[in-house]
């Protein structure tokens, strides 16, 4: 990280910093900076400063707004990938699509191998190991630790009551037909721009066919020690 301001380095430097000064008063919760506190405080009171200029929308911090304007009004996506076409709404979401093209996992599970592109994925994952079972069936009560699980258990056992859509290109089945589209879009779309796997060479234009080769190097040990035989995963 780099700035031409003294100040917004600092402001950076907090970020590495576990120092946590700020503590707000109505839940004793702390935060790193004043600005993090006083987004909090207006979760509590409701309060919603940033007004959108084109609608009746209200957020409580500055950059949910500008999240807001962009998804909604000027469609403008500032960030934009170096190695392929696609570009982003959200520095976040550029982060988490460059690893696509690295293959980095940086998120891993101190308890088995596993390894994620981004923190949400791998704390899904680690619900497996706490038997955490926080999906639970509006029908019969039975609880699971994976929403898609919960899914398949809703189609299996009770699919009286819930409509049945087969995708046409893989196994899946979905309950709402709006989320088949979905799933069709994200998964069975052609992308002009094809995209390489992070473990060999192979470049595929449908995300499932790239998601069904991946899972041939699953478990493929492709670091190799140069001094002896030794290889791992990871």
């Amino acid at each position: 990280y780099t700035s031409l301001r003294i100040s917004s380095l600092n402001r950076h430097m907090k970020t590495h910093s576990d120092e946590k000064r700020h503590v707000c008063h109505l839940c004793l919760k702390a935060f790193r900076t004043a600005t993090l506190l006083h987004n909090h405080v207006n979760v509590h009171t409701g309060t919603r400063p940033y007004k959108c200029s084109d609608c009746d929308m209200a957020f409580v911090t500055s950059g949910e707004l500008s999240r807001h304007r962009r998804y909604k009004h000027t469609l403008e996506k500032p960030f934009k990938c170096s190695v392929c076409k696609y570009s982003s709404v959200e520095a976040s979401k550029m982060k988490r699509h460059i690893r696509s093209h690295t293959g980095e996992r940086p998120y891993a599970c101190d308890l088995c191998s596993y390894a994620s592109k981004d923190a949400y994925k791998l704390k899904r994952h680690m619900i497996t190991h706490s038997g955490e079972k926080p999906y639970e069936c509006y029908v019969c009560q039975a609880k699971f630790t994976q929403s898609g699980t919960m899914k398949i258990h809703m189609l299996q056992k009770h699919g009286e009551n819930v409509p049945k859509y087969q995708c046409p290109h893989c196994s899946t089945f979905i309950a709402r037909k709006s989320d088949l589209g979905v799933h069709l879009q994200n998964l069975h779309s052609y992308m002009a721009v094809a995209i390489k796997c992070s473990y060999c060479e192979a470049v595929f234009h449908e995300r499932y066919a790239l998601i069904q080769h991946k899972k041939t190097h699953r478990n493929e040990k492709r670091f190799k020690c140069d001094q002896c035989s030794y290889t791992c995963k990871k």
